[in-house]
């Protein structure tokens, strides 16, 4: 998979349509979440989608430090239910964290990552920092890189 990255200014309005449509399909459908993901972030932020047959299947945005957290860092982690079982999900974070060291020249990250996938970003080399939060309702863990 081919990852692209982009500011919120040079995403086509297909793209962009496509982002939220997965986002929403997920964060909001899936795990049943009524939240405001629209949060006016997204022009702050760097997206990084990758395509599989023309669709938008695995998304991040990535922040520099100061814009989300005081570090650098990696939210809206998403990809496709139905694609989850082909590593997309790992291939995106690399694609991302290496994004924030291409665009921001930066190594220390921190993630609000939802509980349950602590295991996941274990696996990046992130570390839980700090007692689980409730975050629209979902568990959550601060994790630094």
């Amino acid at each position: 998979m081919i990852f692209h990255t982009k500011t919120f200014s040079e995403l086509t309005t297909t793209e962009l349509y496509s982002i939220l449509q997965l986002r929403s399909e997920v964060f909001v459908v899936e795990q049943d979440c009524v939240y405001q993901d629209v949060d006016f972030k997204d022009q702050k932020a760097l997206h990084i989608f990758g395509f599989k047959e023309d669709k938008i299947v695995a998304y991040t945005r990535i922040f520099k430090p100061g814009d989300y957290f005081d570090n650098a860092s990696i939210g809206r982690v998403v990809v496709a239910k139905n694609e989850r079982k082909f590593g997309y999900g790992h291939q995106i974070m690399k694609a991302s964290i290496l994004a924030i060291k291409e665009h921001f020249n930066e190594d220390l990250i921190t993630i609000s990552s939802q509980k349950y996938l602590k295991k996941f970003y274990e696996s990046h080399q992130f570390k839980q920092i700090g007692e689980e939060y409730l975050e629209d309702g979902i568990p959550h863990i601060r994790m630094d890189k």
